[in-house]
């Protein structure tokens, strides 16, 4: 692992680290990292989902009728 020494604005950290449940400094960017990587990589992943084309036989399962709840 890398240790980077970053200025950080700590009006922002602490904010960051209430709004995230968070209790420590690493632990808050860490989390805000692979957030920022999450969101970005969401676009994608959803274009991904949109493009998929489906064969006939994954389209037309058959539909099961849920049974009544029980009373």
């Amino acid at each position: 692992m890398t240790v980077t020494s970053i200025d950080i604005d700590p009006q922002e950290l602490r904010q960051a680290k209430e709004l995230a449940g968070t209790t420590s400094n690493r632990e808050t960017v860490d989390l805000a990292l692979r957030t920022l990587i999450a969101v970005r990589r969401q676009p994608a992943a959803v274009e991904r989902i949109i493009a998929r084309r489906f064969e006939a036989d994954q389209i037309d399962a058959p539909t099961i009728t849920p049974s009544p709840a029980a009373s």
